[in-house]
């Protein structure tokens, strides 16, 4: 299940992407299976074993075309292990709502996005984590839980903020957001109440079988119910000073 829309965000053979807070690795997958040259990085150490286990059988599979590349490797999102460039591509996704110095991590992946490169940022939506806080304090009152929730246009102005420019953003998921509030309802460490494994059962009747129903349902929900916000931005390129051409000018008139 991608959050990002890489129609929206696509992805060439041969870009250098980070996706950082990988997780279970989705996007990164995503992006490897594009010919991309991925890393995926998170500090959760099983969950990187995990996903270099996905990459290993993905490589054995062949399905990642000729030259792709992707390593998963343990880190901290706020002192990224790569120097100033490093990526044309940077992803994260459902994690700055977890981290308090969420303007230092933007900063990290500003530092390692080349000038005009890309970043793709998602985090739950305003609404309806309202409802999911509002619904259970075991939802986000856990160690490494959410700490807080965005706005879209606070979230717009932080990257903005940050030295990037905003290009495009949607919203996402329209048919988990009810699932997620049956979970804070009955406990969302409650899988055997059964609104909440009906409602499973039809997400992976869903996800596995993409049907136009229900694909066609989402489309139409997720301006309304979408459980993630996702945003688009560039690195712009610097300016050259005022005065670089003038200088090249009076030397090549000597």
């Amino acid at each position: 299940m991608l959050t990002v829309d890489f129609s929206r965000f696509p992805i060439a053979p041969g870009d250098r992407v980070l996706d950082l807070g990988c997780g279970a690795g989705r996007h990164a997958f995503e992006c490897y299976r594009r010919g991309a040259q991925v890393v995926a990085l998170d500090q959760n150490a099983e969950e990187i074993r995990e996903v270099a286990k996905w990459f290993a059988a993905m490589r054995e599979a062949r399905e990642a075309p000729e030259g792709a590349t992707a390593t998963a490797m343990e880190g901290d999102a706020l002192a990224l292990p790569f120097p100033d460039d490093s990526f044309d591509v940077v992803i994260i996704s459902e994690v700055m709502e977890h981290i308090p110095d969420d303007k230092g991590v933007l900063a990290e992946m500003v530092r390692v996005l080349r000038p005009g490169g890309r970043i793709a940022v998602t985090v739950p939506r305003y609404g309806p984590e309202k409802v999911c806080w509002a619904l259970s304090d075991a939802y986000h009152e856990v160690e490494g839980g959410h700490i807080r929730i965005y706005r879209a246009d606070e979230l717009v102005t932080k990257v903005r903020e940050a030295g990037l420019k905003p290009y495009g953003s949607h919203h996402a998921h329209a048919l988990h957001s009810p699932y997620w509030w049956l979970k804070c309802a009955f406990g969302v460490d409650n899988d055997k109440a059964l609104p909440v494994r009906a409602y499973h059962k039809l997400l992976v009747w869903d996800i596995m079988k993409k049907p136009l129903a229900t694909r066609l349902a989402e489309r139409a929900l997720n301006p309304l119910i979408g459980k993630s916000f996702v945003v688009y931005a560039t690195k712009p390129h610097l300016p050259r000073p005022a005065d670089a051409g003038t200088g090249t000018s009076e030397v090549a008139a000597k």
